[in-house]
């Protein structure tokens, strides 16, 4: 616990140095193949914690949810319903600790991924030309969103987006399954029978968020980009469909959103993970399900406004 504390301390403590590009980017990296490239390099920046300095899951357990009783009930968790298949709940708790779960549901090879510096949660499928791939944390932040690598390559791979970025895989796009934030309560009332991923490390005191206050921070961690048009808070959650978003405050007032071929519902409250030092006591945010004129689940994600912008600069803004 020390040992990680320690990391966290040292990774916030950097976020008043403005860094070109490192010098050492490349250092631990040999198999790297850092001729192929979609992005400067420039925009890639050490996050503090070296390559696994935090560690991906690997070997995921589930429990049933009748025999769950760690969580709060406005916990957040991270729903993915694939069809003929168990529901999973993979609590963000943990996620604060590992950040990627390498998993397979119903023979399909799964990354559930959550990057706590942009509030962005994606699940995608590992396979790619065929070949499964497994993946880690780089360490490494471009616009304050996680890098991740493969371990196959170890080509870099951008969460926000599930875009290669350096590397044999420069390029290439992960398939994105639909998956959504609720809380707890929502998941097992609606799942009396579901799964929900059992605590990586036994005994490690889970629960605890190592970013207090981030979601009402004045500005995101290493981030130098632009801020959001339209006056929009650069940490205001935004819901991203494709290459446009809706604030979630707008969800909050009307309930129901449906436009652009996309119905927003709101889902009632879940505890923020990025607000008080204990998740279960997290400010309320929204929840939203997002699904299709026939109800069926839409790929998207709940993310900051810096965020989006940074990875969709022309994407469309959904304000009224």
């Amino acid at each position: 616990m020390a040992r990680f504390l320690c990391v966290i301390a040292i990774w916030l403590g950097l976020a008043d140095v403005a860094l070109a590009e490192n010098p050492f980017l490349k250092s631990g990296w040999p198999k790297t193949d850092f001729s192929k490239t979609t992005v400067d390099l420039s925009e890639i920046r050490s996050g503090g914690p070296g390559k696994d300095g935090i560690p991906a899951v690997d070997d995921p357990t589930f429990v049933r949810v009748g025999t769950e009783n760690r969580l709060g009930a406005r916990e957040p968790v991270l729903t993915v319903e694939l069809a003929g298949q168990t529901p999973r709940a993979y609590p963000i708790r943990y996620f604060m600790v590992h950040e990627i779960v390498n998993d397979v549901i119903g023979g399909v090879p799964v990354a559930v991924t959550f990057c706590p510096l942009c509030n962005s949660g994606v699940v995608f499928d590992r396979r790619v030309g065929g070949r499964v791939l497994s993946f880690g944390v780089s360490g490494n932040l471009r616009h304050s969103d996680m890098v991740m690598y493969d371990r196959q390559t170890e080509s870099w791979w951008q969460q926000a987006v599930g875009e290669g970025i350096v590397g044999a895989y420069a390029g290439r796009s992960l398939k994105t399954l639909p998956s959504w934030m609720e809380s707890w309560e929502a998941f097992k009332t609606r799942n009396p029978d579901g799964l929900v991923l059992n605590a990586p490390r036994p005994g490690f005191p889970y629960g605890s968020n190592p970013y207090v206050r981030y979601d009402s921070a004045a500005r995101p961690f290493l981030y130098d980009g632009t801020p959001p048009p339209h006056g929009i808070d650069p940490m205001a959650r935004v819901i991203r469909v494709g290459a446009r978003a809706w604030p979630m405050e707008r969800l909050r007032r009307e309930k129901k959103i449906a436009e652009h071929g996309v119905v927003l519902s709101w889902a009632g409250e879940q505890a923020s993970a990025l607000d008080s030092r204990q998740i279960a006591r997290g400010r309320s945010v929204g929840a939203v399900r997002v699904q299709d004129g026939q109800g069926r689940d839409l790929v998207h994600d709940v993310m900051f406004a810096f965020a989006y912008h940074a990875f969709y600069p022309g994407g469309a803004w959904a304000l009224k």
